[in-house]
């Protein structure tokens, strides 16, 4: 049996991408805001029904900004989960601010609304919640909580592209939005990411921020960094784009199958729709609780047959090394964060995956 990877980018036909890209031989312009970059930031905002898009050559240098733009006192506390990738919580940090670890829902596994008031201090400055597998947060709860305390919020949205809750796209929550557009996310740009907002003030705050500062020739008003994205990766999302209803199609039948094939078994748990959503089905997490065999022992087996799984997310991230030291590090204190943790794995979901291949994956798991 061949192997099956977790996960395959999504990538258009040989020949349209060398299509996309030929002009580039004629104009030599390959990096700095050119064409591709322009046309596919419009593309963009059209498809996610938000007025700006920044795009940034990934998605973490594009959350990093996206938090440093809010221009919160260092040192403030930002209430987030340490249910994500490492990138959540290291971008809060390299800003000089504090990570405060909110827990879960064990429904869809995003940060609970109820328990964010609670960790709430007079240095609170900001939420971070992040959409998790595609699944939305409670964003009209999380809306109400930051009004009540006038906190900023920006989410982490990497998992959430072409998400809608009540025909509204995840793009438009929040002060901001990140997208990440990594090879392995629903849409990628090779590696990428945006920033989504409303605030007018933010195109040339931002602007700023990914490209050194640099207002002209000889003039250089902020401290900014490098994080602009290169025409070869836009070129790619243009040609992405134009086929990204057909890929949620797939990945849809993909979901489907897998809902068939393990819904109704005892100690597996899989996840269903939540309600006035327009899912992306970026990922299918499964959780084993209560299976006659652990989490673990599924991911050995799958392995022993050349199948790709991941632990996703595990470990917590407030349970890494470098975070030890923070008062609210610590797995005990996010008690639903681990348990899930501890008993999640995501199976392998692509729009290219065989439904023959889910039923071997199926079989792997209930034989």
């Amino acid at each position: 049996m061949s192997e099956i990877l977790v996960t395959r980018s999504s990538m258009p036909s040989y020949e349209e991408y060398c299509r996309e890209i030929k002009e580039l031989w004629d104009t030599h312009w390959l990096t700095n805001m050119g064409p591709k970059h322009e046309q596919l930031e419009t593309e963009l905002e059209e498809y996610l029904g938000i007025e700006h898009v920044m795009l940034y050559t990934n998605g973490h240098l594009a959350l990093e900004n996206a938090i440093a733009a809010l221009n919160l006192p260092r040192g403030g506390e930002v209430i987030t989960t340490p249910f994500t990738f490492a990138s959540t919580t290291h971008a809060i940090v390299r800003n000089g601010l504090v990570p405060v670890f909110c827990d879960i829902k064990s429904d869809d596994y995003t940060i609970d609304p109820k328990m964010i008031e609670e960790l709430i201090t007079d240095n609170t400055v900001a939420i971070l919640p992040v959409h998790v597998y595609g699944h939305m947060c409670d964003v009209e709860a999380i809306d109400v909580i930051a009004k009540k305390y006038g906190l900023k919020v920006i989410y982490d949205a990497a998992h959430a592209f072409g998400v809608k809750y009540k025909g509204i796209s995840s793009a438009c929550f929040g002060e901001a939005s990140m997208f990440s557009f990594h090879a392995t996310k629903v849409f990628n740009t090779i590696e990428g990411g945006c920033v989504c907002f409303t605030n007018p003030e933010w195109e040339v705050l931002l602007y700023n921020m990914k490209n050194f500062g640099i207002q002209g020739p000889e003039s250089v008003e902020y401290i900014g960094g490098n994080a602009k994205m290169s025409e070869f990766q836009a070129a790619m999302g243009i040609c992405n784009l134009r086929h990204i209803d057909e890929e949620l199609a797939k990945r849809k039948l993909v979901v489907d199958r897998y809902r068939e094939r393990l819904s109704g078994i005892d100690g597996i748990r899989i996840s269903l729709d939540q309600k006035d959503i327009e899912p992306n089905y970026a990922y299918f997490p499964v959780v084993f609780d209560g299976y006659k065999y652990t989490r673990n022992e599924v991911f050995e087996r799958l392995a022993k047959q050349g199948i790709g799984a991941r632990k996703y997310f595990f470990p917590l991230t407030n349970s890494f090394d470098c975070y030890r030291n923070y008062p609210t590090a610590g797995e005990e204190k996010t008690p639903i964060a681990q348990y899930i943790a501890l008993r999640v794995l995501t199976l392998p979901l692509y729009a290219d995956l065989s439904l023959d291949d889910v039923d071997v994956i199926c079989d792997v798991i209930l034989n």
